[in-house]
C-alpha cells in the first residue's frame, strides 16, 4: 500500500511507461503478444479506501453489516473470450486438439486485446490505465479485503466449490496458503478438465488478504 494521494490510475501509467521504457531497445513493444499483466490496486489512506482493477484480477471486501460480501472484477477478458471458446473447451485437454484449439484461441484474443470493444491489460501502452476500473469508498465500512488473481479465485467463479463469504472467511482464518492449497487439490481432480473446462489446467494463483 502506498501513501501518496496521486491517483491510481496516474500511478499504474506511469509503472507501465517506466517497465516499457526498459525495453525500447531491445524488444518490440508493437508486438501483439508482448508480455501483459492483470493488476488490482488497494490503498488506504485517511478515511477513505480507493481500489483499481485492470483485467482478471477480483477484489473482495468484506463490508460491516452485511452478510455478502461485494465483490469487484472486471469481466470485460472473459466476456470477449467466452465468445471464443467452445470448440476448445469441448476437446481433452493435452491432446494435440486442445493444443491446437488453445493457440488459436489466444491469438484470437490478441486481436481483441487493449482496444475498444475488447479488454485492456497492463502492455507497453501507459494509455491502457485509463481503462482500469476504479472506485473510493469509506474506509470504516469495510472490515477486510481480498485481492486475487484469476488463479486465486478460480476456487469460487470458475470450480463453484465454495462461495465468496467462505472464501473471505478461509482467507481470515488460514491465509492465502490455503486457498491456494484447495485450488490446487480441484484441479488435480480434474486433470483432463473435464468437470471444468479451462484454458489452463493449473494456473499461478496469487493471493492477498488486508484486515482494514
Amino acid at each position: 500500500m502506498t501513501q501518496t494521494s496521486t491517483p491510481l490510475i496516474e500511478i499504474l501509467a506511469e509503472g507501465i511507461k517506466t517497465v516499457a521504457s526498459l525495453h525500447d531497445f531491445t524488444c518490440d513493444l508493437t508486438h501483439a503478444g508482448s508480455p501483459s499483466a492483470t493488476v488490482v490496486m488497494l490503498r488506504h489512506s485517511a478515511d477513505t479506501l480507493d481500489w483499481l482493477i485492470l483485467a482478471d484480477s477480483v477484489l473482495v471486501l468484506d463490508v460491516a453489516d452485511t452478510v455478502e460480501p461485494m465483490v469487484i472484477c472486471d469481466d470485460r477478458e472473459t466476456l470477449v473470450g467466452a465468445a471464443h471458446r467452445t470448440a476448445m473447451d469441448a476437446l481433452p485437454s493435452g491432446s494435440p486438439e486442445h493444443v491446437a484449439a488453445h493457440r488459436a484461441y489466444v491469438e484470437t484474443l490478441r486481436g481483441h486485446r487493449n482496444r475498444d470493444g475488447g479488454f485492456w491489460v497492463a502492455s507497453a501502452d501507459p494509455l491502457a490505465a485509463d481503462q482500469a476500473l476504479t472506485g473510493t469508498g469509506p474506509a470504516h465500512q469495510i472490515r477486510a479485503a481480498a485481492l486475487l488473481s484469476d488463479g486465486a479465485s478460480r476456487l469460487v467463479d470458475r470450480f463453484t466449490l465454495t462461495t465468496w463469504r467462505q472464501a473471505l472467511d478461509l482467507l481470515d482464518q488460514d491465509g492465502p496458503a490455503e486457498l491456494i492449497r484447495q485450488i490446487r487439490e480441484a484441479e488435480h481432480s480434474d486433470p483432463h478438465d473435464e468437470r471444468w473446462p479451462r484454458g489452463k489446467t493449473f494456473d499461478d494463483a496469487t493471493a492477498v488478504h488486508c484486515r482494514i
